[in-house]
């Protein structure tokens, strides 16, 4: 839907019937995931395997400036043991900063 809003966005753009709209959009993509999948290819770990990993996918995602906005839909794989302990630490530090706002809140209240 969005890529049919943007192809007409533009005050000059030719009106064109719907299946060259989408075999224009399929092109398009089709080019786009060959460019994300070649520069991820050569700047990643699977080059030796020759492979092409998830991780050389997340890598080019988090490290390329043009790649950047999949960030969030091609994140870094992490061990469910690791997330769950980030989460303890991140619940920690919260309960940390509570306690620490309710000690100078108690202060503030003696003075």
């Amino acid at each position: 839907m969005l890529p049919k809003l943007v192809m007409n966005a533009g005050p000059q753009v030719i009106r064109l019937p719907q299946p060259p709209k989408l075999l224009g959009l399929q092109a398009t993509m089709e080019l786009f995931v060959q460019c994300l999948a070649t520069h991820s290819y050569r700047h990643g770990s699977g080059k030796e395997k020759k492979v092409l990993t998830y991780s050389d996918l997340a890598n080019t995602a988090q490290e390329s400036e043009t790649f950047q906005f999949l960030a969030d839909i091609l994140p870094k794989k992490i061990l469910a043991s690791k997330y769950l302990k980030m989460l303890k630490e991140e619940k920690r530090e919260e309960d940390e900063e509570n306690d620490n706002d309710n000690e100078s809140d108690h202060d503030e209240a003696e003075s």
